[in-house]
């Protein structure tokens, strides 16, 4: 790539302005010494530097592609010399970019704000990292993000409450938890992460919800479900029971001759709005008694039926 910005950068000869920032910028987030530790990608990314400091030079563009500058910006002929910074770098100028304050826009989005220089760093106050922008520079950094897992019981998640958790760097905190919050989703804490570098805010703290099981109830989206056990006078009877929701026990109305498998549905009473869908399964008693059992056999002889009649015989 030594001799070619273009190839560097990955544009076409017509790119625009726009489009060879835009690849220095996809670069950077993916090459940047501060980002990725593989020698091979910070090789990419000087070479896309020292590509970017020459392109973005309209004269010094227009120049090289007239061929009267070379890729190292300097003019073609027997007078030749070096610019200043030009030792090691297959394009010129070190990727300083001598304090460029449009660099502070390329980079805005890989470290959250611009970089406020201090001492004259380079990359408009980004000189101090990954050894860019020479000695005693130093740079406002937005502290790194973290990425934590709150573990958050059932009832909480679709109620909403407070969780409080113990931060990586000391300290505990009090996590506000919204009402309905899901299982996956992620929370976030401004200016909760690690500290920044000198003038440079905290970065965010970013926590994924667990929610932890329940016993009794799961949910689909904003509906919950119930498994409610009835007895077998209640089958056949019906009446009221009361009945488990997440914001209490309500009074279920069970129809006479009720089976299990029956499903019956309580309005609003899931989360946000949702509904509670409550299967009805019958419970035999502990023990069967002889009465029971009495009154059992005389039924069947007067009552038999058969609720299996239909389904298909196993060929």
């Amino acid at each position: 790539m030594a001799g070619d910005p273009y190839a560097a950068l990955g544009v076409s000869r017509s790119a625009s302005a726009d489009e060879i920032k835009k690849a220095y910028r996809r670069i950077a987030k993916t090459d940047h010494p501060d980002l990725n530790q593989d020698p091979a990608a910070a090789k990419r990314f000087a070479a896309a530097s020292a590509a970017y400091d020459l392109l973005k030079d309209a004269d010094q563009r227009r120049r090289f592609d007239a061929g009267e500058v070379d890729a190292q910006g300097q003019d073609r002929g027997p007078r030749w010399q070096g610019r200043p910074g030009a030792g090691g770098n297959p394009f010129g100028e070190a990727p300083g970019h001598g304090g460029d304050p449009d660099l502070s826009d390329v980079f805005a989005d890989l470290f959250g704000q611009r970089a406020a220089p201090r001492g004259g760093a380079g990359f408009g106050g980004f000189g101090g990292f990954g050894g860019f922008g020479g000695g005693g520079r130093t740079a406002d950094m937005r502290g790194q993000d973290l990425r934590l897992a709150l573990q958050v019981d059932f009832l909480t998640a679709a109620r909403g409450g407070r969780n409080r958790i113990t931060l990586p760097q000391g300290g505990t905190l009090e996590v506000a938890i919204p009402k309905g919050v899901r299982d996956g989703q992620v929370i976030r804490l401004r200016g909760k992460g690690e500290p920044g570098m000198g003038r440079g805010e905290p970065g965010d703290a970013y926590l994924e919800v667990r929610v932890t099981s329940h016993p009794q109830f799961t949910r689909d989206n904003d509906d919950i479900h119930l498994v409610l056990p009835i007895s077998l006078d209640e089958a056949v009877l019906g009446g009221k029971v009361a009945a488990p929701t997440i914001d209490g026990p309500v009074n279920l109305t069970i129809p006479p001759g009720a089976t299990s498998g029956q499903r019956l549905r309580l309005r609003g009473r899931g989360v946000n709005g949702g509904d509670q869908h409550i299967e009805l399964r019958i419970a035999m008693p502990p023990k069967v008694d002889p009465k029971l059992t009495e009154f059992f056999e005389t039924w069947r002889r007067e009552n038999a039926y058969d609720p299996r009649r239909g389904m298909s015989e196993a060929s």
